[in-house]
C-alpha cells in the first residue's frame, strides 16, 4: 500500500490488519511516521509473523522513542537485569 495525503487512517489500519493476517505474508515494512498514524495497532500486535518492520521515510527520520520494537526489547532487557540482581 502506498500512502499519500488522501490516505485515511482507516484505510492505512485496514490494510495493516490484512497484511498481518495473510498466510502468505512473512513480513511487513511500514514507514515510522505511517506507522505513528495507528500507533495504537501497531503497538496491539503481538504475533511473531509476520514480523513488523519500521523504517525511515525520506521525509520524516527515524525517532527510536517511537519505535515499538525497540521498546520492547528495551523492556525486556531492563527485566532481565532486574531479575538477574535479585539471584
Amino acid at each position: 500500500m502506498i500512502v499519500d495525503s488522501k490516505t485515511t487512517v482507516k484505510q492505512i489500519e485496514d490494510a495493516f490488519k490484512e497484511f498481518t493476517t495473510r498466510d502468505d505474508v512473512a513480513i511487513v515494512l511500514i514507514s515510522q511516521y505511517v506507522a505513528n498514524m495507528i500507533r495504537f495497532v501497531v503497538d496491539s500486535y503481538n504475533n511473531p509473523i509476520p514480523a513488523i518492520l519500521e523504517i525511515p521515510s525520506k521525509d520524516h527520520p527515524y525517532d527510536p522513542a517511537h519505535d515499538s520494537v525497540l521498546s520492547r526489547v528495551k523492556y525486556l532487557f531492563n527485566s532481565d537485569s532486574v531479575a538477574g540482581d535479585r539471584r
